[in-house]
């Protein structure tokens, strides 16, 4: 059962929106599996800490969370998966999941719907099969069996360089390949790991629902990432060649002179690779001009002497 999403982040239920993402960042630096060898408590720890967020991270959900209409999981309250029908009675272990009507997905087929082990297409069989006409009852065809759903969360860089994830389906170990580029809400098919199928019909598939968590200090738009990039008072006077890292690796920025806060410089294709006819996308980089946390005496003393011949307020006039 998932734990309270407060609990799991360590802030109280009165912490302000700030602080609930600045202890997810802690966290999430702290915890996150490429700082662990990728050790399976750590990306469960992980990905422990990214529900948590998704919950009370996002305003919406937490008022309803907070208002008890939604639990731990972000799911509805009273939802219980065992009586659904051609449910599993099992429960979130782990991964959300739910038996689609037929082993189609979300595909609706009335034909097809399956219901407490028999289906609308066997009733219409029964009452029409044996009643002349050379009817011929269609309980003894085979039928594919159900698929099967569940839901994992990769991190950012292993969305966008691929991975591989091992999941529980039953008492099954299945390694789910994680194709780089994948997108959020994208469903990765396994199939034939599903549920068997009757007299005899092949197996439904495992759909794999992927979520992307939510990065430390990259946010995602589209295909494109953003970021802020702290910089000195020197640098963005006379300009500099400062390290930003992207999900490859660390590249070298230049920063022109004269540069202020919130300034946009874009590295090209920096952002999530490319996917089908997608192309790469872009890292938008937003300068923030930072003085030092302990107050410097030198910098005082040089500003002191100097006389400001500009008014940066002019323009709220």
């Amino acid at each position: 059962m998932a734990r309270d999403p407060y609990e799991v982040l360590g802030v109280s239920k009165k912490a302000t929106e700030a602080e609930i993402k600045k202890a997810f960042r802690t966290l999430a630096k702290k915890h996150h599996p490429d700082k662990h060898g990728n050790d399976p408590k750590a990306v469960k720890r992980f990905q422990e800490i990214s529900s948590a967020y998704e919950v009370i991270g996002d305003k919406e959900k937490r008022a309803q969370y907070d208002r008890g209409e939604i639990d731990e999981a972000g799911q509805p309250k009273g939802f219980n998966p065992g009586a659904h029908p051609g449910g599993f009675g099992q429960g979130w272990e782990g991964f959300r999941r739910q038996q689609q009507p037929g082993g189609r997905g979300a595909e609706f087929n009335w034909s097809n719907e399956q219901s407490g082990g028999f289906s609308a297409e066997d009733i219409f069989a029964d009452i029409f099969g044996g009643m002349g006409g050379g009817g011929r009852s269609r309980r003894s065809q085979t039928r594919k069996g159900a698929d099967v759903q569940f839901q994992t969360t990769v991190s950012l860089e292993e969305a966008a360089l691929g991975g591989s994830r091992r999941v529980a389906i039953d008492d099954k170990q299945l390694d789910v390949r994680i194709p780089p580029g994948v997108k959020d809400g994208q469903q990765i098919r396994l199939r034939g790991q599903g549920q068997p199928g009757d007299r005899g019909g092949p197996p439904g598939d495992a759909l794999i629902t992927i979520t992307i968590a939510p990065h430390p200090y990259l946010q995602r738009d589209g295909r494109d990432l953003r970021m802020d990039l702290p910089i000195t008072l020197k640098e963005a006077i006379d300009g500099a060649k400062v390290e930003v890292p992207t999900l490859d690796g660390a590249v070298t920025l230049t920063v022109p002179p004269n540069s202020n806060s919130f300034r946009l410089l874009r590295l090209k294709g920096k952002g999530l690779p490319g996917s089908g006819s997608d192309p790469a996308g872009d890292l938008y980089v937003r300068l923030i001009v930072t003085l030092p946390e302990q107050p410097d005496p030198k910098l005082a003393a040089a500003l002191k002497g100097w006389d400001a011949h500009y008014n940066p307020r002019d323009k709220l006039k």
